[in-house]
């Protein structure tokens, strides 16, 4: 452990995401684990909750008003949505927060009360927050103090979109987007839908025209089309632990080739260590970023004329939370932006 760690609390860490981090942190070489918070599991060692932490000397898990701030320099919030606003409204300034909640990802108040069912209570943190799609943002995670984790499916969609966007090589008001995620995206609580029963061997669609993802995929594709714009986006539950598929549906410019679409996502990622386009003709798959902060682009043009196909996967636990997370982290602090990030797929 180098002498200048940089100690971090992980709260909500018996949840998915907070295990996934706490996974990733703990390889991480310039980080040190000091609180692990769960309010319900208090007073329990993190084994207990996740065994795979056996024997790694952790601190046990306390509640959020046990934790000596005095002692951490950064957190990684990972509490259910609606109840990050007013915890992080209370926790000192000196901290660097990675919020992997919704609570901050919309900049429009009155947008997020109407997808939320509340009023935002933390108006002013909401002003400083930086959105941390780290690709588009680089630039503003690196100064902020308080970073809005992006969501898992708007990360596999904002990614491949907003380059062609930018372009002017797409149509910004046809833009159909089918997404599948598993059934981790969830999270960790229990939820009939989530039981083995309901969401082993089928599929199915959810949030049909609701999902809370939408209005945030649309805020940042309006940034990239230069005015705002309305997404048909559609997610799918499939019966795997985690991963996460979008297949996406766009009508080209004139003149405009899928050709020229790849042409643009090949330049714009090619120093990106995270982005990558897959060879012409491949379709990515999700068991190729498993365990990963990778997302693999592939592009097809359709046999409808004008029209072209993106396929853009990720592991949601990772580039579409955790990895994400660790990763505006380092960007945060000025570190390399692959640390403690550099795992292959776990394949098979």
């Amino acid at each position: 452990m180098a002498t200048d760690a940089i100690r971090v609390a992980i709260l909500g860490a018996s949840g998915y995401t907070g295990a996934e981090l706490l996974r990733l942190v703990l390889r991480h070489p310039r980080v040190r684990v000091v609180a692990l918070t769960a309010d319900r599991k208090a007073g329990e060692g993190i084994e207990t909750v996740f065994p795979q932490f056996l024997g790694l000397g952790l601190p046990k898990l306390v509640t959020i008003k046990e934790v000596d701030w005095s002692g951490v320099d950064a957190v990684f919030c990972a509490l259910p949505h609606g109840t990050t606003q007013e915890v992080i409204a209370g926790l000192p300034d000196h901290l660097k927060i990675v919020d992997l909640s919704a609570d901050f990802r919309l900049r429009n108040l009155d947008e997020y009360a109407k997808w939320y069912g509340h009023e935002h209570r933390a108006p002013k943190l909401q002003d400083e927050a930086v959105y941390g799609l780290t690709e588009m943002y680089r630039s503003q995670v690196a100064k902020a103090r308080l970073v809005a984790n992006p969501g898992c499916y708007p990360t596999s969609v904002q990614l491949p979109l907003m380059p062609l966007l930018e372009a002017g090589q797409i149509d910004a008001d046809d833009i159909v987007i089918d997404a599948k995620s598993g059934v981790s995206g969830a999270g960790r609580a229990l939820k009939e839908g989530s039981l083995y029963c309901e969401a082993a061997e089928g599929t199915h669609a959810y949030g049909i025209g609701s999902h809370r993802h939408g209005p945030e995929i649309e805020q940042i594709l309006s940034d990239s089309a230069g005015r705002p714009i309305v997404v048909n986006f559609t997610p799918h539950l499939m019966p795997m632990n985690r991963g996460m598929l979008s297949s996406i549906y766009v009508k080209m410019q004139p003149g405009v080739s899928a050709d020229d679409l790849r042409a643009t996502l090949v330049q714009r990622y090619a120093e990106e260590p995270f982005v990558q386009i897959v060879p012409q003709g491949v379709s990515p798959q999700t068991r190729h970023v498993r365990g990963t902060n990778a997302c693999h682009i592939g592009v097809f043009a359709d046999r409808v004329k004008g029209r072209a196909m993106l396929f853009s996967v990720i592991d949601n636990l990772m580039k579409g939370a955790s990895g994400q997370a660790v990763q505006n982290f380092n960007v945060m602090y000025g570190l390399p932006e692959t640390m403690g990030l550099e795992q292959i797929a776990l394949f098979p």
